[in-house]
């Protein structure tokens, strides 16, 4: 299904949404199209990929959730110790709970099962093994979920580079 970049009335990035969702406000007034797709919804009506509320909404900041599946999204399902890309990932403690490590965005890392095993309970550097990259607390929400549903459109980089 088409995702939608839901912006506000200032052009900042609040929301994805649903090509439904999208048309929906749209024809009750509330949004107005900024950027389409080349596919259409019926023979007249193009697909939206970016909207613009026409009032503006005032947003508390939004943190990122810490999870497995954000992590897992973080590191695009890559194994961050061999870089192999597989569904089934398990999440590794760089620093082991048993040395003090925790669950934090900086401490967790996605790894295959074969890399998990072969860490075991140490540090990579005890292991001898590299991470592809040092973890990081994603820094912008809009920013994750653009990464997230459409990493290869370009209608939405300018609105998410700039938000």
């Amino acid at each position: 299904m088409e995702k939608v970049l839901l912006l506000n009335a200032s052009y900042e990035p609040l929301n994805v949404c649903t090509w439904k969702r999208a048309v929906s406000l749209m024809l009750k007034g509330k949004a107005e199209e900024v950027e389409y797709t080349e596919k259409l919804i019926n023979r007249t009506i193009s697909t939206p990929s970016v909207i613009k509320l026409r009032y503006y909404v005032a947003v508390p900041y939004k943190e990122l959730p810490f999870s497995k599946k954000n992590v897992l999204l973080r590191d695009n399902h890559t194994c961050q110790y061999c870089g192999k890309k597989a569904k089934e990932l398990t999440v590794d403690h760089i620093i082991p709970k048993s040395k003090g490590g925790g669950n934090s965005w900086e401490n967790l890392v996605t790894a295959c099962a074969e890399c998990n095993c072969k860490k075991a309970n140490r540090t990579p550097q005890e292991a001898g093994m590299k991470l592809v990259k040092n973890p990081l607390k994603p820094p912008n929400n809009m920013r994750f979920e653009f990464d997230r549903y459409n990493n290869n459109n370009k209608l939405w980089e300018k609105y998410i580079l700039a938000g």
